[in-house]
């Protein structure tokens, strides 16, 4: 009976002994799952880019930074407009006669708003070659408005007008030639836009670049009207004086 006894222990305990190995090796089991799954799950975090790629990609950015920038240029400009004109009243002040291509210039800057403008509308219509088009044009005007900047220059350094002659034509020149400056940056984007995505024509079908190049076209178009409208304040200015 003792024996008995002693054999259904035995029994009792072997099976207890399996149970236990199962029940750790399926907690093994089941953790070693849940780390790979947690692996695969970091694998992915990767800030929300892919293949280089920004998954989380706003225009907003691009407004805001074109914006921030607008603020900082017409700060600066707004100084010198004061400065002129408490200088304008001083004594020693002597006006100039500002050279008529001014006026053609003048002219093709405005246009250049116009083309700029028919270029982003084209552009959200998907109709490629009427944007890269009136994107020309606009490159081409405003070149022409630098152009007629330059002669300018050259029309009254021949009339013996320096820039240290007296204090309107020392505005004159540092006006005409802050805004020519800023506008550089403006020919600038557009020469991204026209030939800088051209390496990405394979990928005229993806969204991401597309989104990009459209929120590009918006921010280089809001700089281009402003550097026009600048430029009409400072000629009103110049006239003025």
């Amino acid at each position: 009976m003792v024996s008995t006894i002693v054999t259904d222990t035995k029994r009792a305990a072997g099976r207890g002994a399996k149970s236990g190995s199962t029940g750790s090796n399926g907690h093994r089991k089941n953790g070693s799952k849940g780390g790979g799954g947690g692996r695969r799950d970091g694998g992915d975090g990767d800030g929300g880019k892919r293949d280089g790629r920004d998954e989380n990609f706003s225009p907003v950015r691009y407004r805001i930074g074109i914006w921030m920038a607008i603020a900082a240029i017409t700060t600066m400009f707004a100084a010198l407009t004061l400065v002129y004109v408490l200088r304008s009243q001083s004594g020693g002040w002597r006006s100039l006669q500002l050279p008529h291509v001014l006026w053609l210039s003048t002219a093709l800057i405005l246009a250049s708003s116009f083309t700029a403008e028919k270029a982003k509308r084209f552009l959200k219509r998907g109709k490629e070659k009427l944007y890269r088009m009136w994107l020309s044009v606009t490159l081409l005007l405003g070149l022409g408005f630098l152009a007629g900047q330059l002669i300018a220059w050259s029309q009254l350094r021949a009339q013996g007008v320096f820039l240290a002659l007296n204090p309107h034509s020392s505005f004159f020149y540092m006006l005409t030639g802050g805004h020519a400056l800023h506008l550089f940056g403006g020919i600038a984007a557009l020469c991204y836009l026209l030939w800088g995505y051209r390496t990405r024509r394979s990928l005229a079908e993806d969204k991401y670049y597309a989104a990009r190049r459209e929120a590009a076209a918006d921010t280089s178009v809001i700089y281009w009207h402003f550097m026009d409208a600048l430029w009409v304040g400072l000629f009103v200015l110049l006239i003025w004086g």
